[in-house]
């Protein structure tokens, strides 16, 4: 909430005292001005009855921490007022766009490596999902067109981060069954990326000319094999560029997921901005990588393009 203040849209906060002590250490240009308010004190939490190995021994590390003085060192070193060695992430020198990349190119590789895996996974799963719907919407079947008709509208008109909440904490809250974070981002991708590839499945086929349906069934050919052998080879020559758009679509769409935790490569800037405070230049770098990765993935659309002689 303080960036807001820095930015000049806001002329104050309520923040963590924690988070701002830390933040006007790090050089931060924000004064605290008041007294704490209904001030609390940060806890431990593990489900009721659950886990007693692992608060029984988080209490003892905790106890031990405080004994030895370690905790107070701790806590003043990050939020007190004294002066400690300067370490290299400290340093002026480390700030720089190349000290940032230096210093972070682990998480910001392990952060793009997570973004290509779910876009990967996720447009897996979401072709198979769209290619079905599509082709419900095709078939000669009131019942089947109007399934994919409502599959389309409900999936492509639902906001992608309220359907990413729904699935990751919704759905959980009402069944009382946890739903990792990497499963429910690839569940939401595939729906909503999904419902976009059964529009352009659909209309790819509906693009050839119904005589030429017309004349494979005078020919006595059944509509399946109709479908598979003449109007599917000339639909997927109009469907690809549409298909490799919503690729690159989905690596975007990845970024929205960090409200759910995942470690993408988002997620991994904000964390990298709680550490240093560095915001404009960690969002400059970030920026600098999707583009880096979309630039290449649209080369290699023109390929495919000039490859299918669409």
């Amino acid at each position: 909430m303080y960036q807001d203040v820095l930015t000049g849209n806001s002329v104050a906060c309520f923040e963590d005292s924690p988070v701002m002590k830390y933040a006007i250490k790090q050089g931060t240009k924000l004064d605290i001005v008041t007294k704490p308010a209904m001030a609390g004190t940060y806890g431990f939490a593990v489900n009721r009855g659950k886990n007693p190995a692992l608060l029984s021994a988080f209490n003892t590390g905790l106890k031990d921490l405080k004994a030895s003085g370690a905790y107070d060192d701790i806590v003043n070193k990050y939020l007190g007022t004294k002066n400690h060695p300067i370490k290299a992430s400290d340093d002026a020198s480390s700030r720089t766009f190349m000290g940032l990349i230096k210093q972070n190119h682990g998480p910001l590789f392990s952060g793009l490596m997570q973004t290509l895996w779910l876009t990967v996974v996720s447009i897996f799963f979401a072709t198979i999902f769209g290619i079905i719907v599509g082709l419900l919407g095709v078939i000669p079947n009131k019942f089947s067109n109007g399934v994919s008709t409502t599959l389309i509208y409900i999936f492509r008109g639902l906001p992608l981060l309220v359907l990413a909440l729904f699935i990751y904490t919704g759905i959980p809250s009402l069944t009382g069954t946890k739903i990792p974070a990497f499963v429910a981002g690839v569940v939401t991708l595939t729906f909503n990326e999904g419902a976009y590839i059964a529009a352009f499945v659909k209309g790819g086929i509906q693009a050839v000319d119904s005589g030429q349906m017309e004349a494979a069934r005078s020919l006595g050919l059944p509509f399946s094999k109709s479908m598979r052998k003449i109007i599917l080879p000339q639909g997927i020559r109009i469907m690809v560029p549409s298909f490799i758009n919503q690729f690159i679509i989905t690596l975007k769409d990845t970024s929205i997921l960090s409200i759910i935790g995942l470690l993408e490569l988002t997620q991994t800037g904000k964390i990298i901005i709680a550490r240093n405070l560095e915001g404009f230049k960690v969002w400059t770098i970030i920026a600098l990588m999707y583009l880096i990765i979309i630039t290449l993935l649209t080369w290699l659309s023109n390929w495919v393009q000039r490859r299918t002689k669409l």
